[in-house]
């Protein structure tokens, strides 16, 4: 493997593998690390590009909503000269700024598969963005560490699982807060309705049955809103399903 950084420090990217480009943009409340089970199946068959998004690892944030960020990840993207446009896999918060990269800059992307993504988030949805983004303010990403452990997990799986649970609590306090409320706000005031019309890229979307933090509704309304679209709902899983059944990921991305 190969790490490099891009995009004037923004962006770090990690490089293994041969074959199609595949790049994988990770949630706001995991970090590239929640990829790498995925990774070690695909990179047999594929070129497999893990990005640490701005504001995680030690990057600097970037503030301002998801188009700037999307910019910086062309930049990364031209930076790493594929020999094509990748397939860019996206979760949560990867999945959102997978969207805005195809709508702002369509020829980076040869085709996008959505884990855990919508048009917009209900009222209630974006309450508790609202919420999470005051609470970490006010008391920082420990006050709210169990509210996203929920959000990435179900609770059977958070009680049968404790040592991963740790390490995915672990990671999610390595997050730049300033990349947390800046990310938080972006996803409040979300609404690629007017929009996704644009979009050109081959997509796939998954959804854990599960996930609390982008329902299935969500994705079944993007699913609807874009043609030729396919949708898997994923039966006992939840907003990371690569953590939990990377097996099944890696077999529905192979397809």
């Amino acid at each position: 493997m190969t790490t490099r950084i891009l995009a004037s420090g923004h962006i770090r990217a990690h490089r293994t593998g041969a074959g199609q480009p595949i790049l994988l943009l990770h949630s706001l409340l995991a970090d590239a690390s929640s990829w790498s089970a995925l990774a070690a199946l695909l990179e047999s068959r594929a070129e497999i590009i893990v990005f640490d998004l701005p504001g995680f690892a030690g990057l600097s944030p970037i503030e301002g909503g998801l188009r700037p960020i999307a910019q910086v990840l062309r930049v990364a993207i031209d930076e790493l000269a594929l020999a094509r446009a990748p397939m860019i896999i996206g979760n949560g918060f990867g999945s959102f700024l997978a969207l805005q990269l195809a709508l702002d800059h369509p020829d980076r992307v040869g085709a996008l598969t959505l884990i855990g993504a919508g048009l917009r988030f209900s009222d209630p949805g974006r309450a508790a963005f609202r919420a999470m983004r005051e609470a970490a303010a006010a008391h920082g990403l420990a006050a709210i560490a169990d509210t996203a452990m929920a959000r990435l997990f179900g609770a059977d799986f958070r009680a049968n699982h404790p040592a991963l649970i740790a390490q995915r609590r672990a990671a999610f306090l390595r997050t730049n807060p300033i990349q947390f409320s800046a990310a938080c706000a972006a996803l409040e005031s979300l609404d690629f309705t007017p929009d996704i019309h644009r979009l050109t890229a081959s997509t796939r979307i998954l959804v854990g049955a599960e996930d609390q933090a982008t329902p299935p509704a969500m994705a079944q309304a993007l699913a609807a809103a874009i043609p030729r679209a396919t949708l898997d709902n994923l039966a006992g899983l939840a907003h990371v399903p690569q953590l939990q059944d990377p097996a099944a990921i890696a077999e529905l991305i192979t397809a």
